[in-house]
């Protein structure tokens, strides 16, 4: 893996953990979970630095939701690597 891989892999693991403790009280549980990833990976993380410019809210939660839906189909693997190779794919500058 890259660094630039790695770097979003870990804002993205990051990002899971804040979101556990903010929704702690649901043990995480969110329907709306990827506009609260979206929101925090856009405006409070390094990811628009790494990705070159900061992706639009909308589609970074549509990748998000894709992202998940591809990660349900790839057992074995990391999902915040999975995401990280999608969303650079899609946003990288």
């Amino acid at each position: 893996m890259d660094e630039r891989t790695q770097q979003v892999s870990d804002l993205l693991h990051e990002v899971g953990e804040v979101h556990h403790v903010v929704y702690r009280i649901t043990d995480g549980a969110d329907d709306d979970w990827a506009s609260f990833y979206a929101d925090w990976l856009i405006d409070h993380s390094e990811l628009p630095q790494a990705l070159g410019s900061p992706p639009t809210r909308s589609h970074l939660v549509h990748e998000l939701v894709e992202s998940e839906r591809a990660f349900d189909e790839a057992p074995g693997a990391r999902w915040e690597d999975l995401y990280a190779e999608r969303i650079i794919a899609r946003f990288a500058s």
